[in-house]
Parts: C-alpha cells; structure tokens; sequence
C-alpha cells in the first residue's frame, strides 16, 4: 500500500520545516519541561504528556510545533493500540480487516508527524491497554471511542494552526479519522454519522480524557 502521507507533498513551500528550524533551540527535554497546561502539569496514567505549553496562545509557528507534538502523542497512542491488536490474535472478519487498516494509517500518521517535528517530536509513551486489544468486543468499542476522539481533537486545533503547510497537514489526517470513526461505527451498529455538526474539543478536554482511560502509563 502506497505511503498515506508524503512530507514533500503536504509542506511544498517549507514552511513546516522552517518553522522547526526556528525552534531548534527547543530540545525534546523542554517540550516535556514545558508540558503545562492551563498553569499545571497535566499528568496521564503518572506519565507527563509531552506537549508544550499552548493553549491559549495565539497562532504561530512555535504553536504549530505544539500542536503537531499534540497530535503525534494521540497518534502514538492510536497506532499502539491497533499494533497490539492485530498482534493479538482476538480479531476476526470485518474488525480485523478495519484493525489493519487503521493500523496501517496510524503507523503512517506518526512517522509523518515524527518527520514533520525532527528532533523536536516528543519521545514515545509507554502503554497499557488494559486488555481492550485482546477481545473483539472491548476493542471495537475502544476504537469506537478513539477513532471519534481524534476527530475531536484536530476540529479542535484548526482553527489556532498558523501556517497553511500545518493546516493541511491537519485536515488530511482529520479526514482519514472521521472516515476510521464511520467505519468502525458501522460494524457494531452505530450511526457512522450521527449529527449534523461534529464537536471540536480543547487540547485540555482530550488530554483529561485520554488521562481518564489509563492507558498511558509512562
């Protein structure tokens, strides 16, 4: 299967790469020093998500590095969850055909976002599925909830990304979540597009979230 992401591609004019040139001075060690949100230490499952101070912060390019260092730790996340259940064995038919896929395009979205950030991408968490990748029944319904989470969450950047190379490199993952989501939903029964208007969410609102679930753990 073709690469889902090409790097030249998206950022033709440079200008997400010149944006991490700037920012060089900002090593991985300070993106997780910098990790606060909204004036405290946002911690999941103990582990401080490495995520640089921004909300609120008005659009620019060091921004637009938070933003995709937000976006890489969902979709390290994401690509985990589906490596290990593929991995697993547990899947079969329909669910297993939509788990390699995904799995597939997770691993593309992060090596994507890893290029795009170079040496400021954040180190990749550690990780506990509390055994959702081993059951088909507890899989969907997590990927469910996952794959919708992810649409949340870019809706909820779009609008604060500066440069139109981060922009579009946004919504040509945004798009390919929403399709995950409708697809998913409708294997077990769910309404693929269950309202007129989709909900963005806060950086702050998906990282209390993705706290709540526990699967990262260091």
């Amino acid at each position: 299967m073709p690469e889902l992401l090409n790097l030249d591609a998206v950022d033709t004019d440079g200008a997400i790469r010149e944006s991490m040139f700037q920012t060089v001075s900002d090593t991985r060690a300070d993106f997780l020093r910098k990790g606060v949100i909204g004036g405290g230490t946002l911690l999941a499952g103990g582990a401080l998500l490495g995520v640089p101070k921004a909300l609120g912060a008005a659009p620019s390019k060091k921004n637009d590095v938070a933003i995709l260092n937000y976006a890489l730790t969902l979709e390290y996340l994401e690509a985990a969850f589906y490596n290990e259940a593929v991995a697993s064995g547990a899947l079969s038919g329909a669910t297993l055909a939509f788990a390699k896929t995904v799995q597939d395009h997770e691993n593309a979205h992060v090596a994507f976002l890893k290029k795009a950030l170079g040496s400021a991408a954040v180190k990749k968490p550690k990780f506990d599925f509390k055994g959702t990748t081993k059951d088909q029944g507890k899989f969907q319904a997590t990927a469910y909830v996952l794959e919708n989470t992810g649409v949340a969450a870019y809706s909820g950047q779009a609008t604060r990304i500066k440069q139109t190379a981060v922009v579009q490199a946004a919504v040509s993952i945004l798009t390919v979540e929403a399709r995950h989501a409708g697809w998913i939903g409708s294997i077990i029964d769910k309404a693929p597009a269950p309202r007129r208007f989709d909900r963005a969410q806060s950086m702050k609102q998906i990282l209390a979230a993705v706290k709540g679930t526990g699967f990262i753990t260091g």
